[in-house]
């Protein structure tokens, strides 16, 4: 690590910083904060006026303080749990008692065989696949064709199974089971664990809330970074140049940097204009991975009138005429602020989303007092919901999913990185991705990838200074080449002008090859050239007497090939010659 180079921190006001993250979500900070220990200069840039992305925690009087946003972890999220430590948060753990629901009671021992299949062949098929390369399974391609009713069509017998494995799909990706990939779903649930660790509470992923919401992991990281985020500052648009990247925002500023780290749900990439533009299986990727649709609702009452009935707060509601599809009990861990969370799911999200929120509260109030069987349910006295839906940017809940056919065409470019951009979100974790520990990872392997990414710089001597072998070579030749010279120049110690032609020639000789070699050639041919015209004969006297036979090969060959051309030339001439026709004209009258 302590290799790698170093930059001032943002106190200096760079032009251009090592990397610029953005998204200020747990999976930004993470990588900004990996970065920032490493040494390096990182800038976040947000399009929100908060940090903590699709974890939210709203506080005040009324409700203390509640997470309408991420909220759980569990066992095996060892990212999350590492960095509450980090940060000093402490978690609390949720009462376990007996729960009812309003789906239809399993007494047929059918439903119990059919349902215990069905989560059974969801946990088989899941380890078929590979969890890095879920394109890599045996079945990949005709999985990826079907869609998760597809499935249930295959391996569900009874109705009341059917009723739970669609409230399993609706809970888990917020998304109906004809919309969402076979393949994909399996691997989702793979690679959380498996059916039971991420749909449990006790030892699941739900088994845990943090003591002073979620939030706080954002905001603590947020006070290590300091002035390096820069709020309400969305990006619209990317250039890739040979040496940098540069980013211009809403507000018509420019950020230059040597890498860029997206941490943003996969849809909004599609509101950043990128030059070069990205790749088209990339592109086609984002385009086809849509939010979830959630709307997270919290009601409010004067006491927890369902533990008086020895409800623990947990039901399961499958009725189209209430819109809340799963709730859980919220009251704080000392008993203060009592209350129900519930989420609206999927197609019922966006169904509900026409009426007012106080048309929403009444309706959740009714089915409350039905799976609760207390009319206190119908006079809370605070209501609270996040539409998930409406927010610019995130777009829905709580993750992306991935429709039939996309897996296995597109997959393999989620976490692909494009030139000096590199991507992150929880979407593109391998591990509880869609969960804030997936998001943590995601980060931090974008930040590992980053760092690797930084070129080191090697000095002119680091580049040329010969390994031991060769400078005993060096030496060894340098030694045999003076012996030589100077045998040579005792044999003409008696013809002074010889010794000088010696010099001479090998000094005019040695400096003209400077000027037509290397760099690093260059530079020793011109030394030898100095040291022969300054009277050192050791090596001059040696490149003259190779110079003097390889000028007598030149100077024969020349000769041979000018008696070869006038040869040639004179027997051309001789062909060209016709026999001449002589006449002898005689005068009238003379004699011969």
């Amino acid at each position: 690590m302590s290799s790698r180079r170093r930059l001032p921190s943002r106190s200096g006001k760079r032009d251009r910083r090592n990397v610029i993250v953005v998204g200020a979500g747990l999976s930004g900070l993470s990588a900004a904060k990996k970065l920032h220990e490493e040494g390096l200069d990182v800038v976040i840039l947000e399009a929100r006026d908060r940090v903590g992305g699709r974890t939210l925690t709203l506080r005040n009087e009324r409700v203390g303080y509640v997470d309408v946003g991420g909220a759980y972890v569990g066992p095996t999220q060892d990212r999350v749990f590492r960095l509450a430590r980090q940060l000093g948060l402490q978690t609390y753990r949720g009462e376990s008692r007996p729960y009812e629901t309003v789906l239809p009671p399993m007494r047929n021992p059918l439903v119990h065989l059919d349902c215990n299949n069905f989560f059974r062949k969801v946990d088989e098929y899941g380890d078929m696949i590979p969890q890095e390369a879920p394109w890599d399974c045996p079945h990949a391609e005709e999985w990826d064709r079907m869609t998760m009713k597809d499935f249930f069509d295959q391996v569900i017998w009874t109705e009341e199974t059917r009723t739970w494995a669609e409230m399993f799909v609706r809970l888990n990706v917020c998304a109906e089971p004809h919309e969402v990939s076979m393949l994909w779903y399996l691997w989702y649930v793979k690679q959380c664990g498996g059916s039971m660790r991420i749909t449990a509470v006790s030892n699941g992923g739900q088994e845990r809330k943090f003591v002073g919401g979620s939030q706080q992991l954002s905001e603590k990281i947020a006070e290590i970074l300091g002035d390096r985020i820069d709020f309400c500052s969305p990006v619209l648009r990317i250039e890739q140049r040979r040496d940098k990247v540069v980013l211009y925002t809403r507000d018509e500023r420019k950020h230059e940097a040597e890498f860029v780290i997206l941490a943003i749900p996969p849809p909004l990439l599609q509101k950043i204009v990128f030059s070069p533009d990205l790749p088209a299986s990339k592109l086609q990727l984002v385009k086809r991975m849509p939010m979830g649709s959630v709307v997270k609702t919290f009601m409010y009452y004067e006491s927890a009138f369902w533990r008086e009935n020895d409800y623990c707060g947990f039901a399961d509601i499958d009725d189209p005429a209430y819109p809340v599809a799963n709730t859980v009990d919220d009251t704080k861990p000392d008993g203060t602020y009592p209350s129900i969370m519930g989420f609206i799911l999927a197609d019922k999200s966006r169904e509900f989303s026409h009426l007012t929120q106080e048309e929403r509260k009444e309706m959740i109030c009714q089915s409350y007092a039905k799976v609760f069987k207390s009319d206190k349910a119908l006079h809370p006295v605070h209501y609270v919901e996040m539409n998930w839906n409406k927010e610019e940017w995130t777009g829905g809940g709580y993750t992306s999913f991935v429709p039939p056919g996309v897996l296995t065409t597109c997959g393999r470019e989620l976490r692909v990185p494009f030139g000096r951009i590199f991507f992150a979100g929880t979407e593109t974790a391998v591990g509880w991705s869609g969960y804030m520990e997936g998001a943590i990872q995601a980060g931090e392997r974008a930040a590992a990838e980053d760092c690797i990414a930084l070129p080191f710089e090697s000095s002119f001597m680091e580049r040329y200074l010969p390994s031991v072998p060769g400078l005993i070579k060096i030496l060894v030749g340098g030694s045999l080449l003076s012996v030589t010279a100077l045998g040579l120049l005792w044999k003409y110690q008696h013809r002074p002008d010889s010794a000088t032609d010696v010099l001479h020639h090998s000094y005019r000789w040695l400096h003209s090859l400077s000027h037509h070699a290397a760099p690093p050639l260059k530079a020793v041919l011109s030394g030898i050239a100095d040291s022969a015209r300054k009277g050192f004969p050791s090596i001059a006297v040696f490149t003259y007497v190779y110079h003097c036979d390889y000028r007598q090969r030149v100077r024969l060959e020349r000769r041979a090939r000018i008696v070869d051309n006038w040869q040639a030339e004179k027997n051309r001439n001789m062909a060209k010659k016709a026999p001449r026709s002589v006449r002898v004209w005689k005068r009238a009258g003379s004699r011969r």
